[in-house]
């Protein structure tokens, strides 16, 4: 099955949208690292090491699946049994959805993982590709199998070795950085800021205020003897 979709920005590499994490099965720390691994294919493919338009990556027990369209990427991680085939048919169907979107939308966000909107659209079109023998997805496999032939497979290992080799930052994540902005950059922090600053300084100027006049009494307390 699809566990996991990412969608991104080629022009610099920024992850913008993701399987919504209620529909994701396996646990957090599975999500995370797979997630991670993503996010390097995807600056792999925006530094241009991988040139390929479609491409099938063995990585463990699963595969991803990427596919390049007008200025996004969009990348697949699946089971290694599922169909190769049906994958990229679900990855079309996603650049399908995305040429609907205004370019300017998809240049506007500063933040990865910003396009919470095209999260619900990922679920949906997913939702189609759970079951690989429905008529649909057997139609779909059984037909123009040249188009499938020719993509090119990599182990992730080689591409992991070649970041390293080039000196990428293999480490950094998106992921780390959008969870980092999220907490330093929020709302929710802005208005906590305004709220309980001036509050925090009007109890230290009173907390100093008591002090002093406590110092205070003391003192004309000892010059009065």
């Amino acid at each position: 099955m699809v566990k996991l979709t990412l969608v991104g920005r080629l022009r610099d590499g920024m992850p913008l949208s993701q399987t919504p994490a209620h529909l994701i099965e396996d646990n957090e720390a599975f999500l995370a690292s797979y997630r991670q691994k993503a996010e390097l294919v995807l600056r792999e493919i925006t530094a241009g090491a991988l040139t390929k338009p479609k491409m099938t990556i063995l990585v463990d027990h699963c595969c991803f699946h990427y596919l390049i369209g007008d200025g996004t990427c969009c990348i697949a991680l699946c089971d290694a049994w599922y169909p190769r085939k049906l994958a990229f048919h679900y990855l079309q169907d996603l650049h399908e959805e995305l040429e609907k979107v205004d370019n300017r939308i998809i240049e506007s966000f500063l933040e990865p993982y910003s396009f919470k909107r095209f999260d619900y659209v990922i679920g949906n079109i997913r939702n189609r590709y759970l079951d690989t023998r429905t008529q649909a997805n057997l139609y779909k496999m059984n037909s123009d199998r040249r188009n499938y032939v020719d993509i090119p497979t990599e182990e992730f290992s080689n591409i992991l070795r070649n970041c390293q080799t080039s000196g990428t930052d293999v480490g950094t994540s998106a992921t780390i950085t959008h969870a980092q902005a999220t907490i330093w950059s929020s709302h929710l922090l802005e208005v906590i800021a305004l709220k309980w600053t001036p509050i925090t300084i009007l109890v230290m100027v009173a907390a100093i205020l008591l002090w002093t006049g406590v110092v205070l009494n003391e003192y004309n307390t000892l010059t009065a003897w």
